[in-house]
């Protein structure tokens, strides 16, 4: 039996999981090397933070090109060239000892890698092959998948730190990313059912482009999901340096971050569940709103281990519930034909936020010694994101046209 007939929905969503498991909790991993190889290499934390900021940058640059590539030629091809440059740019990572080279390998190479293995192209390709009424369901479910990575593999590279060096535990990842390869195959092709809209004419890339550019609501989504990027970069690099300097143990960093992995898995389910049956818009609302919540509460009670893990859970059920209601509405919105594309783009914004976040908040730890203000200008971006959402129009644009035309 050859793969065409073995791909089925089912296969594509297993498949498509498990690539974000290993792609995002690799990814997630990093922030356990800030201090061991900004202590062996004698560089400031701004150093390690502007290496995370330029992949996260580069991350949303390749985006579009590797969701435009991926709709036009399968997506299946864009993985296995992102997953081995995913491998390669770890292994030099795991050989830098200057900044140039760390900018190469866990910015560059690695930036490039995560465009087309992460949640812009994989969700484009589960979302065309899951049937409409399933879409949102299917996509939490493979968000879930990625934070399960974080909960399963920064453990991973945490024990691997603490028994070898970082530079070690680096090529250990390094062959870890390797899996993502084969698991490829499974996302080749195009289900026959894929189409721009429903019951629409054809579409050109560029049209496609051309019509989402001019709908005011994917601006809006481009700008709160720079607010998620802002969060999850800042949090997830930073957050065991925090806790480090707050005087807790590097474990409990480790553990924090692991219980957010954990606790959007269950988080980004319900959030795909919820949005098949509610408002997405005021699902995203919500979210952000809460994001500022427990940000408020990390900042303004003394830091314990039961106040971080309260924390980290809180966040994690909030951490990547964005990325199946923004990724399902950019599908629902303007269909599922260039959703690798339009999905990139808005992820864009997303990596942006990246960018700033990460690198913010290292430099103004070098210039005041804290990362207070970072975090309080976190809670305020919560605000503005719950705010942008507000606008967005959910109904399909092809229902919008039809109904202008009928009238």
């Amino acid at each position: 039996m050859t793969l065409e007939r073995l791909r089925t929905p089912t296969l594509v969503l297993v498949c498509g999981s498990l690539i974000l498991c290993l792609s995002f909790g690799l990814r997630s991993s990093f922030g356990l090397f800030l201090q061991p190889m900004s202590v062996e290499n004698g560089w400031g934390r701004e150093v390690f933070s502007l290496a995370m900021a330029i992949q996260n940058l580069l991350w949303g640059v390749f985006g579009p090109f590797a969701g435009a590539i991926g709709d036009r030629r399968g997506m299946g091809r864009v993985i296995v060239g992102c997953g081995i440059v995913y491998a390669l740019g770890l292994v030099v990572m795991a050989y830098t000892d200057n900044p140039v080279s760390l900018y190469l390998g866990s910015g560059l190479l690695i930036g490039l890698a995560l465009s087309g293995t992460t949640f812009a192209t994989i969700l484009a390709v589960i979302g065309r092959w899951v049937p409409p009424e399933k879409r949102s369901t299917a996509l939490g479910v493979a968000t879930a998948a990625g934070s399960f990575g974080q909960f399963a593999l920064v453990p991973v590279a945490q024990w691997l730190i603490g028994s070898f060096d970082w530079r070690h535990a680096l090529l250990g990842l390094a062959a870890i990313a390797v899996l993502i390869v084969p698991l490829a195959a499974a996302l080749s092709g195009r289900p026959a059912a894929a189409a721009p809209h429903a019951g629409a004419a054809p579409q050109s890339m560029r049209d496609a482009l051309r019509e989402a550019l001019g709908e005011k609501g994917f601006h809006l989504l481009f700008w709160g999901y720079f607010v998620c990027g802002f969060h999850i970069a800042m949090i997830s690099v930073h957050l065991p340096a925090f806790v480090v300097d707050a005087g807790l143990k590097p474990e409990h960093g480790m553990m924090a971050i692991a219980l957010i992995g954990l606790c959007n898995m269950v988080g980004s389910f319900f959030s795909g569940v919820l949005g098949g049956r509610l408002s997405k818009k005021y699902l995203l609302v919500a979210i952000y709103l809460l994001r500022g919540v427990f940000i408020l509460g990390l900042i303004l009670t003394p830091l314990t281990p039961l106040s971080l893990y309260v924390f980290a859970m809180g966040i994690g059920f909030l951490w990547l519930s964005t990325v199946p209601l923004t990724n399902g509405l950019v599908g629902q919105i303007f269909g599922m034909r260039y959703a690798g594309l339009l999905s990139a783009i808005v992820f864009f914004g997303h990596q942006i936020g990246s960018f700033i976040g990460v690198w913010l908040a290292g430099y103004v730890y070098d210039k005041v010694g804290s990362y207070a203000p970072a975090f309080w200008f976190s809670v305020g971006l919560s605000i503005f994101a719950a705010i942008v959402n507000l606008p967005v129009n959910e109904r399909p644009l092809a229902l919008r046209r039809a109904a202008a035309g009928a009238t």
